[in-house]
């Protein structure tokens, strides 16, 4: 453990403790989280449109499953060799590449791949090459910022996942208004320009030193480390149930509650977007107190409303104060646990240490949703569902204030040794 820190300080650019941090340091930051947004943004374009596939196209419900399922799957487990690629290259390289790259799927799909269910297939693996501008993103970000201001950078930088709730706002009205074409020229001509602009501004920090060796070879070398598994357990909680949840939510609330449609949704939006902006303060936070306490009260915040919530309460004001509590403590504990991935792990492998994380994550929002809809065709209720939630937030709690704290506090090794 103190070797894995003293190569963290020793690979990290210079910048003494408490100094200020340059307005360049910002201005990288503010392009990353632009481009995280618009990528996440392209990445999630067939998910509001799945009912409108199923009609068009006689889709079962595995189909629009399926069919929602693979760009995230693909960008979730793509982060792994994009965030390996990211430690070699740099994110001036990358950024713009990866925009690019999504640029012809979202062509595709708007001109051409619409028409079939194979189409729309063929356009949502290549979409989900989107999903990995995360792993882009946070290795550039923290190179940027000195270790006592990384909580705060990361999490600002995460608040670009709410570049998917711009595609559920947007997408169903903009094809009711101009045409299945339309959010898909829209979303590709914004990303064209995004990678233009980021091709010309975005420079990696003074002092990256690429790694050595093939990217399978240090992605390997990730796997062994004790850091990766104690993110990607914590990540898969965290950002996994705030994806469940925002995939979920809609669904839940139309069945369990009555609500209308357009109800449902406007209050899934609200959830999505109570959790982006509580990412960057779970960051800042971190900072102040550290990430595993952090981690530690929002896991506890879960638990309570998660235990609250699996008695079906009235939606106002029990049942809205919990869903609220749950969307502020997804967020901020999302934020927290890249906090600890960058204090924890070595400069040179943050980007492929954010690919794991980041694709256990994404991989960990699909397992509840399917959980909670067996349950519910089952038993008729979600309550299970709910105190499986509170289950699984109580386990993540205890080895947060166990193995976790012990391997912040130099007690129990990161890595093994070499």
């Amino acid at each position: 453990m103190v070797q894995q820190l003293s190569e963290h300080r020793d690979s990290s650019p210079p910048a003494p403790a408490g100094a200020a941090v340059p307005g360049r340091a910002w201005l990288m930051l503010g392009l990353a989280t632009v481009g995280f947004a618009v990528n996440f943004w392209a990445w999630a374009l067939l998910s509001p449109l799945g009912p409108r596939f199923e009609e068009s196209l006689g889709l079962t419900s595995f189909e629009q499953s399926l069919l929602v399922a693979v760009p995230v799957v693909v960008g979730s487990l793509g982060r792994i060799p994009v965030g390996a690629l990211t430690d070699r290259f740099g994110g001036r390289v990358m950024f713009p590449l990866v925009s690019v790259a999504t640029v012809v799927p979202v062509l595709h799909l708007g001109l051409a791949g619409h028409s079939s269910l194979a189409a729309l297939l063929v356009g949502g693996f290549f979409l989900g090459v989107g999903g990995t501008s995360f792993a882009v993103g946070v290795p550039f970000v923290n190179a940027w910022f000195p270790p006592e201001r990384r909580g705060l950078a990361v999490g600002i930088f995460g608040m670009g996942m709410g570049g998917t709730a711009i595609s559920a706002l947007t997408t169903v009205k903009l094809v009711d208004a101009h045409g299945m074409a339309n959010p898909f020229l829209i979303t590709a001509a914004v990303l064209a320009v995004y990678a233009f602009v980021a091709a010309l501004l975005l420079r990696d920090a003074p002092g990256r030193t690429p790694p050595a060796g093939p990217p399978a070879r240090r992605t390997a070398a990730t796997m062994r480390l004790g850091t990766t598994w104690q993110a990607c357990a914590l990540y898969a909680v965290a950002f996994g149930g705030y994806v469940a949840f925002s995939v979920y939510l809609p669904t839940y609330l139309k069945t369990g509650y009555g609500l209308a449609q357009a109800d449902a949704a406007n209050r899934m939006a609200g959830f999505v977007l109570l959790a982006v902006a509580m990412r960057p303060f779970g960051g800042w936070l971190s900072d102040r107190v550290g990430p595993v306490r952090v981690v530690a009260g929002t896991l506890a915040v879960v638990l309570a409303a998660a235990l609250v919530q699996s008695s079906t309460p009235a939606l106002t004001p029990t049942g809205t104060i919990a869903f609220l509590s749950l969307a502020a403590a997804l967020g901020a504990g999302s934020g927290a646990v890249f906090a600890l991935v960058a204090l924890l792990t070595p400069a040179n492998k943050v980007g492929s240490v954010t690919g794991v994380v980041g694709a256990a994550g994404g991989l960990g929002g699909f397992v509840p949703p399917l959980v909670m809809g067996s349950l519910y065709g089952t038993y008729g209720s979600y309550a299970l569902g709910l105190v499986l939630l509170g289950v699984v937030a109580a386990a993540a709690l205890a080895y947060t204030a166990t193995g976790l704290r012990r391997t912040v506090t130099g007690g129990a090794p990161a890595a093994p040794a070499d």
